[in-house]
């Protein structure tokens, strides 16, 4: 059996909130805002809830923005803040990991919404974006839209709105997790795992899954 360094069950890769951010912009640090989220828990490889809302940054969002996201300003008037929202989120993400598509952009909007919020995350967080590009190497670029047609994914709807980049996200991860299991023999993968696999050279992807697998064949601890 698996146990992690306390003893307990390690948590599994397959069990996580998966997430998006539409902002205002690239950064907190030049005054952007959040202005919408979405999300979906992973429990064992399948969506058993969702978290999507709307939020009013305070001011007014750009035409750029309007026209990329398909979010208005007509639409966010007279939605919550983010604060108020935040704070509702922070209870859907309580005690799990999370993933995100380039995790470093949504974290950094994450940690700043829910600092204003006066919340805490306390959580991991692992990037997909890092992930694919050790496990799909050939393909073309590692954008979420052309991964999704990389592997065969269904589309869920438009691409730019929170919940639906969560969900695809969420069936990427899933294709990626399945890959490791069908080529490598890999039955469990825990969060911790994948985590490190994002930060390894690509070069030795092979070589690190592969010692997983070996692994796999007799007694040891979460790695």
């Amino acid at each position: 059996m698996i146990t992690g360094y306390d003893g307990m069950p390690p948590t599994l890769a397959d069990s996580v909130v998966v997430l998006d951010f539409e902002t205002t912009g690239l950064s907190p640090q030049y005054g952007d805002r959040a202005i919408e989220i979405g999300a979906v828990l992973l429990e064992h490889g399948a969506i058993v809830d969702r978290f999507q809302k709307l939020m009013n940054p305070g001011f007014r969002i750009s035409p750029f923005i309007e026209s990329y996201t398909g979010i208005t300003n007509k639409m966010l008037n007279r939605q919550p803040c983010c604060e108020e929202v935040m704070a509702e989120f922070s209870e859907f993400i309580a005690g799990r990991n999370i993933v995100a598509h380039n995790a470093s952009f949504d974290r950094r909007f994450l940690d700043y919404e829910l600092k204003r919020a006066k919340c805490a995350y306390e959580g991991a967080c692992c990037c997909s974006l890092l992930v694919s590009r050790r496990i799909y190497q050939d393909a073309p670029n590692h954008k979420l839209q052309t991964l999704v047609l990389h592997a065969g994914i269904p589309e869920a709807g438009p691409f730019h709105r929170a919940l639906v980049d969560a969900e695809m996200t969420a069936y990427l991860w899933m294709s990626m997790i399945d890959r490791i299991r069908r080529h490598y023999g890999i039955p469990v993968i825990t969060f911790k795992q994948l985590s490190e696999l994002s930060k390894i050279d690509k070069l030795y992807a092979h070589r690190y899954l592969s010692a997983l697998a070996e692994q796999c064949q007799r007694p040891f601890s979460d790695v």
